[in-house]
This record gives C-alpha cells, structure tokens and sequence, in this order.
C-alpha cells in the first residue's frame, strides 16, 4: 500500500498534465510538474528493489512521458529556425512593481547589445530611473505605458517603432507594442506580455482568457516576437497552444527551458518556476538564450539571440 502511495500521485500528474487538464488549483501546481518529473525517479527505484513488478510498469511509463513533456527543454532543439541573417538580441525583464536594479537593466542592455527591450510592472519612477541610467542612448525610441503598482509595460528599441500603442488586457496589465525595421531586414513586431497571474481560483478563467487573447503568429503578417512575464509555463496548456500557432520558445529551443525565472530571487521561499519566455515567429532564427539575475526583483531577464531574413 504504500509503495502505491508513492507512485500513484505522479501517474495522475502526469496524466492530467498530458491531457491538458490545469484547472481550478491544478493551474497552480502545473507550474511545478518539474519537480515531479524529478521526483517519479524515486518511485521507480523503490518498486525495482522490492521487486513490485505492477507498481514498477506503472512507475516507468510515468517516468516515461515525464520525460517526453519536460526533459525536452534541458536539450537543445535541432531546429531552432534561420541561422543566417540579421542577428538580434531582444530582452525581457520584469520589474517588480519598478523596484528593480534600473542601472543594471541598463547594464545589460549595453553589455550584450541589446536592440529591443520589453519591460513589465514598469511604473513611472522606473521610467526616470532607467532614463538616469542611460538608457535613451542605447534605445531612443518607446513604446511606453508606465503604471504605479504591477499594470505597467513598456518597450525600447535601438530602431524607429511605428504603430506604437498599449493594449490593456482582461487582466488590467498593459502590454506596450509596435513595429520596428532593423538595418538589412524586413519588418518585426513585437510585444510585451503580461497576462493576469493566475493568483487564486477565481481568476483562473480571466487568467486563461488572457493567454488566449495573446497574438498569434500571422503568416502573412510581419514576424513577431512575444517576450515578457507570461504566468505560465510550459505545462499550462493555453500557453503551448499559443505557442503552436507559430512561435518558438527561445530559451525551450536551445536548452535553457527548465531554468527558473521566478521564484526565490527577492527572497521568497518559493520554488523557482519558467514563468518569462521569449517567444519567436517560426520565421525567424534561435541563436541563444540567456537568463540573468536582477537585482530587486521577484524575476530574472531573458536575453535571446534571434536571427531574422536579410531584406
């Protein structure tokens, strides 16, 4: 009985997660399905040693497609799109109610020669702190929406933006977006993302409806690129559906898919969970993806090298 105790938990988690199935709290937990992955290591090895053959079959096949839905992202993706053309780096960064480290921000704006920054939770005293800091040299054109408390957004680019704008979602956050034509390639847009957290049961349909009215990838369109803090994972099913419409996930794609980006990094105590992505048109190309602390958030950033189609 208790062996069974022991691996009956996981084959209904990782039933329900291959379903699709997060709702109520289980959107929630959804976000630590890694851990689990982990975890049904250890069912497994106790039934082979008592020689449970039933409870081992049941063990390893939940092993098994843990294994297909979450090892995937510790692996570099062999296709990862266009690897020639105009290079780009992009970066995503959640501010924290606009408490972050605006200097560093800047920092790493310069260090990795960065073209496109999206910012959430970015308030008004975060505006006049990253501009302190140096930032309109490096990225003289916005798109900004600046909000006192977590509602703010905003986007900076080394290049013009055309149809700038904000867009506020079910969940009251804005979303900065616009276009922008790098030197040598065609169009892009881009936007910052930040649907409603799924915070508590109530929400989690305003949190779904928010994921869904996300902008899919248009093939006839300009390319896009969604980055920012999604609230969700890779195990949240309205986040792979939109991915499925045409993106990529950059850091998914190159093998940093199961390094956390929320969590502990203010000093809270829990876990930390994928919650930011870069998500690129299938258009474009992956280089690399890399995820930095910040200094005064809950968040680290997202750089991602893209590639896009020479003009």
């Amino acid at each position: 009985m208790f062996l069974w105790l022991l691996v009956l938990p996981g084959a209904v988690w990782v039933v329900l997660r291959v379903g699709g199935w997060d709702r109520g709290p289980l959107v929630q937990l959804f976000a630590f399905t890694p851990y689990v992955a982990a975890w049904s290591v250890v069912p497994l090895a106790v039934a082979l040693a008592t020689r449970r053959w039933l409870a081992a079959a049941v063990a390893a096949v939940t092993l098994a497609l843990f294994g297909v839905t979450v090892l995937p992202r510790a692996l570099a993706d062999g296709d990862r799109g266009p690897q020639t053309g105009v290079k780009m780096h992009v970066m995503t960064s959640n501010m924290l109610f606009g408490g972050a480290d605006a200097a560093q921000i800047v920092q790493l704006v310069r260090d990795n020669d960065v073209a496109v920054l999206a910012l959430q939770e970015f308030t008004p005293t975060a505006q006049t702190r990253l501009a302190e800091a140096g930032l309109g040299q490096l990225l003289p054109y916005s798109s900004l929406g600046p909000e006192y408390g977590a509602g703010g957004s905003g986007l900076y680019s080394r290049f013009p933006i055309t149809n700038p704008g904000i867009r506020v979602n079910g969940g009251f956050f804005h979303q900065a977006y616009g276009t922008i034509q790098p030197t040598g390639a065609g169009p892009l847009t881009l936007e910052s993302a930040h649907p409603l957290a799924p915070f508590s049961v109530d929400v989690v349909d305003r949190w779904r409806a928010d994921l869904e009215a996300e902008p899919r990838a248009d093939p006839k369109g300009p390319p896009r690129i969604l980055l920012g803090d999604f609230n969700a994972t890779l195990d949240h099913q309205p986040l792979r559906e939109l991915i499925d419409s045409g993106y990529r996930d950059a850091a998914d794609a190159t093998g940093n898919g199961l390094i956390g980006t929320w969590g502990p990094y203010d000093g809270g105590a829990i876990p930390p969970v994928t919650i930011d992505h870069v998500l690129v048109d299938n258009r474009l190309g992956v280089v690399a993806a890399d995820i930095h602390d910040i200094r005064g958030s809950d968040h680290r950033s997202i750089i991602a090298e893209v590639v896009l189609p020479k003009a």
